[in-house]
């Protein structure tokens, strides 16, 4: 087989057993396309099993100097660009990146042992980088509590602003992926309201869990589905303008157009709702295990990462805030 069909056959794998996110599947296809582009001229030859069986670690270093070249060139880039205003690359997010396509190579190549009984060891050696764990960054409770109302008044229809009313309650109400709110069907809805307002969520890797839905969600919910254009039991339960499933670009843009018009920071996204639903639980004093059940964590070790933001947050408020700080002396 061709290296592009072993690759395709590899990402249906990650899709239809393994339950791989969108986003997983989509940056490793970006990863694998770069590795066979760049394996073929290197080694001279056609990419098939045969080639890749005899790839040396040598090869495969080759590969990452090569995507490393080209990272540097674009940091270098996003630098001058910066001092203008543009985004800026950061040398901790291209270290994340290469982990990632190590990630890709080797989880591509297990498949192929496991497949097609490929015996190469060099992808178990390639070394990846160590990386930390972006923190979460929330959005402070009155911010995050005004987004819903807020991206609703943007809209430029009763019943987009419904919608949208009730998307952004959700979000921050339940700690939802955007891709877990969008996935949701009127008859999800319905269910949950039948079962004493608990939600049925559908997450990462096929994974479900039950979500309690508080009060003001569900009345949100309840007046978007009395406005709903076709609220059929299998009909997507927040829909676009055309009548089919909202995609995620949609509610991202709202967001973005209201972080404009409120002057919040960069961070403030859809996504940003679920950290914030977290990180004020935990100031509650809500238990790291109920928080990690409500976020679908299937690792405790993911759901930490609130404690030591809370952490940096209280040292950053420390160090701008504390006489002794700066280390100038104080009169006892």
């Amino acid at each position: 087989m061709e290296g592009a069909a072993l690759r395709d056959a590899f990402l249906s794998w990650l899709r239809d057993e393994r339950r791989a996110s969108v986003r997983t599947i989509d940056a490793y296809r970006g990863d694998l396309d770069r590795f066979l582009d760049f394996i073929g001229p290197h080694v001279g030859d056609a990419v098939d099993l045969a080639v890749l069986d005899r790839l040396a670690l040598a090869d495969l270093r080759a590969w990452l100097a090569h995507e490393h070249a080209l990272a540097s060139a674009r940091l270098t880039r996003s630098a001058r660009s910066a001092k203008s205003g543009g985004r800026r690359g950061t040398p901790e997010r291209a270290a994340r990146t290469r982990a990632r396509r190590v990630s890709a190579v080797r989880s591509f190549f297990r498949y192929l042992a496991r497949r097609h009984g490929l015996t190469n060891p060099a992808p178990g050696l390639l070394a990846a980088p160590r990386t930390r764990a972006p923190l979460p960054r929330p959005l402070g409770e009155a911010q995050a509590l005004e987004v819903a109302p807020g991206v609703a008044d943007l809209a430029a229809t009763p019943m987009a602003q419904s919608r949208d009313a009730a998307l952004f309650v959700l979000l921050y109400g339940c700690g939802l992926r955007i891709s877990e709110a969008l996935d949701l069907d009127i008859r999800d809805l319905d269910r949950a309201r039948v079962a004493g307002d608990t939600l049925l969520v559908r997450g990462k890797g096929g994974r479900e869990r039950l979500v309690p839905v508080l009060p003001p969600v569900m009345r949100a919910l309840a007046d978007w589905r009395a406005r709903h254009p076709a609220p059929l039991d299998d009909a997507p339960l927040f829909v676009g303008v055309r009548g089919g499933r909202l995609q995620p670009a949609v509610a991202q843009r709202a967001m973005r157009a209201w972080r404009e018009v409120a002057g919040l920071p960069e961070h403030a996204t859809p996504h940003a709702l679920r950290h914030s639903f977290a990180t004020h639980l935990m100031k509650g004093g809500a238990d790291l295990r109920v928080i990690q059940d409500l976020l679908g964590h299937a690792s405790l070790s993911t759901t930490q990462r609130y404690t030591l933001a809370d952490e940096a947050q209280l040292m950053e408020v420390w160090t701008r805030t504390h006489p002794r700080a700066g280390g100038a002396a104080s009169d006892s």
